[in-house]
């Protein structure tokens, strides 16, 4: 495949984290190329401290530390992202293109934002939340010759995310399109009609919600159904494995942590690990385990564990009893099973021998192959007109 991206500063090589060379999808599209084209045709040239959010796998945050070398640019580039892959993209990317490590600084969108920013590039995420928290967190750095600057693909600004823009940060503009991607320029205006920030998002679980059935659940912006309990998750915690006896038990991909919440309250004596490659899910799952005194302060201490990482990666093998998941069939705006399937490999390989595996998903899926191909067997747990929950057996 073509992983070669031509910026106005540097033609460079971008791959997607982790490197699959089966993997037909660039680490970069239309919108990002828009954007720097766009940014490096103003004059005079931008000058100062570089802001990046949202930075899918790292094409933008490289380009812009190619064009601070190149050029002698006298302010930080600074990524802002609430995606570990991203991240690591990003440093696989700026070595690969020969930039070094510090070339860019790199945040996460739970560390404090910088107190100054001259330049603001947003592309725009998939999720409006997440958006609307950022820019809440970002716009009291902006000045009134701030260059802010959002893009995206055409499908994926709405008015709702101009609204936002125009709401938080000032009078907001778009740009025609281009290959299907336009540009939002916004101008900083502290709008008085900006208001506070609603995230993170606390609300009680609904009666149907079995083992946590009135429970509170903490969501911070960008958690994937962050304003109410999914479907598939409601339907995964009605059939959960019970305790007593579960052991180490690891919740893969846990978003908001409700599932793995739900097995420890239900098995006071599970060891339960809670990992997602999400910043802002592993901090909803530490604070809804606090929420429901699962916080050490009960006699639990170090039986609650929370990571950010790529999938298992770092887990030791056959560490695990039990592995739940209602994995995700999208990388960002792209369908597909990879990040199943190599959660389903990662979950055999933490499993000890006799360990299973648990999962929640969309019939039409067809994980059960998958699982079959992998562990050699799978059970239908339980099923309705949409979700299946399945099990699948380490054997040997």
């Amino acid at each position: 495949m073509n992983d070669r991206f031509t910026t106005p500063w540097a033609e460079l090589a971008l791959s997607r984290f982790p490197r699959d060379p089966r993997d037909r999808l660039r680490a970069w599209d239309s919108s990002d190329d828009y954007l720097l084209r766009h940014l490096a045709a103003l004059t005079p040239p931008p000058a100062g401290a570089v802001v990046v959010v949202g930075d899918r796998w790292g094409a933008l945050t490289t380009a812009l530390a190619a064009r601070a070398a190149g050029t002698g640019a006298d302010g930080p580039v600074v990524q802002i992202t609430e995606s570990f892959l991203t991240r690591e993209a990003t440093r696989a990317n700026l070595a690969a293109n020969g930039l070094a490590p510090d070339a860019a600084t790199l945040l996460t969108t739970r560390d404090a934002p910088p107190e100054r920013i001259d330049v603001l590039l947003v592309r725009v995420p998939k999720s409006l939340a997440l958006l609307e928290d950022q820019l809440h967190r970002l716009a009291p750095a902006l000045h009134e010759d701030s260059v802010v600057i959002g893009t995206g693909m055409v499908k994926e600004i709405h008015t709702s995310t101009l609204a936002l823009f125009e709401r938080i940060v000032g009078p907001t503009r778009t740009s025609l399109a281009e290959r299907k991607a336009r540009l939002i320029l916004s101008t900083p205006a502290a709008p008085a009609g900006r208001g506070t920030n609603p995230w993170p998002l606390r609300y009680d679980l609904p009666g149907d919600a079995a083992l946590v059935a009135g429970r509170p659940v903490v969501n911070h912006a960008g958690v994937f159904c962050a304003d109410r309990l999914d479907v598939g998750t409601r339907f995964f915690l009605q059939h959960l494995p019970t305790g007593p006896g579960l052991g180490r038990v690891v919740d893969l991909g846990c978003g908001n942590g409700v599932v793995g919440t739900a097995v420890a309250l239900a098995d006071p004596d599970a060891e339960v690990l809670f990992t997602d490659e999400s910043f802002q899910a592993v901090a909803s799952a530490e604070e809804t385990c606090r929420a429901n005194g699962l916080d050490g302060r009960d006699g639990r201490d170090g039986r609650t564990v929370f990571r950010v990482g790529d999938g298992l990666d770092g887990v030791p093998s056959g560490s695990a009893d039990l592995v739940l998941s209602n994995p995700p069939f999208h990388s960002h705006q792209a369908t597909t099973d990879a990040v199943a399937r190599r959660m389903f490999k990662d979950a055999r390989r933490v499993l000890r021998p006799g360990g299973e595996l648990w999962i929640v998903g969309n019939r039409h899926l067809g994980y059960h192959v998958k699982l079959r191909r992998i562990f050699g067997n799978a059970e239908l747990v339980a099923s309705d007109p949409k979700f299946v929950v399945l099990r699948a057996v380490r054997r040997g």
